[in-house]
């Protein structure tokens, strides 16, 4: 099945300043590959019989990696719901632990959230075998911890081993890591690879902030309304 993803602005290669933006964009997805990007007229005459999903005044673009899979996904607890104590990650919660059923739930939940900030990739390593599969099954890409460390540092927030993880692992103040990897990087080095014709179709959509004197367009923290993995729709704001 084609699907036509049309949003106000659509930003190929976020990480490359050269890349133009296309207002009124479109990405046209095909199975788990991306078949087309360009202008929406352009696209939508070309492909007539597409589904068209509108995401009206957003961003769609890259998805996001998360520079602090380790601890997010091997030291981090992520509640389950009927545990009643909130959703946000408790600091540690899986140090020491040895139950690896606990830990894959855990991971689970974490990827998942994960995607409600247009996260679609995240970086480790992973040490634990319950982790990597949960990693490996949510189809999001999971990344060496040294092809992000750079990224991170630039960002002011690197960390290490005294950080009590890997390099690249986490902030060295030993604060939380966030779900959302706008929280801490720039656009430009939060976003994961690039959307193109024949691509896999990992990206994600955003509410917009103020758009920009050159007719560009930035993403707001904590605004993703959309993330797609292989061409399927994982997450929506509801």
């Amino acid at each position: 099945m084609l699907t036509l993803h049309r949003a106000a602005f659509v930003l190929p290669d976020p990480a490359d300043p050269t890349a133009p933006s296309i207002a009124d964009g479109a990405v046209v997805v095909r199975g788990e590959l991306v078949e087309a990007v360009g202008p929406y007229g352009e696209l939508a005459t070309g492909y007539p019989g597409a589904r068209v999903r509108d995401w009206g005044a957003a961003v769609l673009a890259p998805g996001l990696r998360n520079p602090y899979g380790h601890w997010l996904l091997e030291r981090a607890y992520h509640p389950d719901p009927r545990e009643e104590v909130g959703v946000e990650p408790v600091a540690d919660g899986l140090a020491g632990s040895t139950d690896e059923a606990r830990c894959g739930a855990s991971a689970r939940r974490g990827l998942q959230r994960m995607l409600g900030y247009g996260v679609t990739a995240v970086a480790g390593p992973f040490e634990r075998a319950s982790v990597r599969t949960a990693v490996a099954r949510s189809g999001v890409v999971g990344l060496p911890g040294s092809a992000v460390s750079s990224a991170v540092s630039s960002g002011g927030v690197g960390g290490g081993p005294q950080d009590g993880g890997p390099e690249g692992s986490g902030p060295q103040d030993g604060g939380a890591r966030p779900l959302d990897p706008l929280a801490v990087l720039p656009f430009a080095e939060a976003v994961y690879g690039r959307v193109a014709a024949g691509g896999r179709a990992d990206f994600a959509v955003f509410a917009t902030a103020a758009v920009a004197g050159d007719g560009g367009a930035q993403p707001v923290a904590g605004g993703c309304l959309a993330t797609v993995l292989g061409g399927r729709l994982v997450y929506r704001r509801r």
